[in-house]
């Protein structure tokens, strides 16, 4: 289990340092899944012990939201001055996941049928 969580860290710790070292336009972790995925993906499934971890991951990903919300409570002045702009960012965001989403799916259905 140990080793399952730490190739999940070095995936993470590799895109981190890989977006750190070309300067790219997004986030580390993101690289990281990325390159997880593409290992998984070349392995040919998931390994016993890498979904062992996942899972508890998932079961507890609840907590991971907790700094985020004490960073939102020490900071509430800002968000309360600033609530139109946030606002207007999730929901413009939320829409554009909606409608990429949305074109993905008709595109791979439209791919199936073929």
């Amino acid at each position: 289990m140990i080793n399952a969580i730490l190739f999940i860290l070095l995936c993470q710790l590799v895109g981190e340092v890989t977006v750190q070292l070309l300067e790219l336009p997004f986030p580390g972790p993101v690289l990281g899944m990325l390159l997880l995925f593409t290992g998984l993906m070349i392995h040919g499934g998931v390994p016993a012990p890498v979904k062992q971890v996942s899972d508890t991951l998932l079961r507890h990903l609840a907590l991971l939201f907790v700094p985020a919300g004490v960073g939102l409570m020490v900071h509430f002045g800002l968000v309360a001055r600033d609530w139109l702009p946030i606002l207007a960012g999730l929901v413009g965001s939320t829409i554009a996941a909606l409608a990429v989403t949305l074109l993905a799916m008709q595109w791979l259905i439209r791919r199936r049928d073929d």
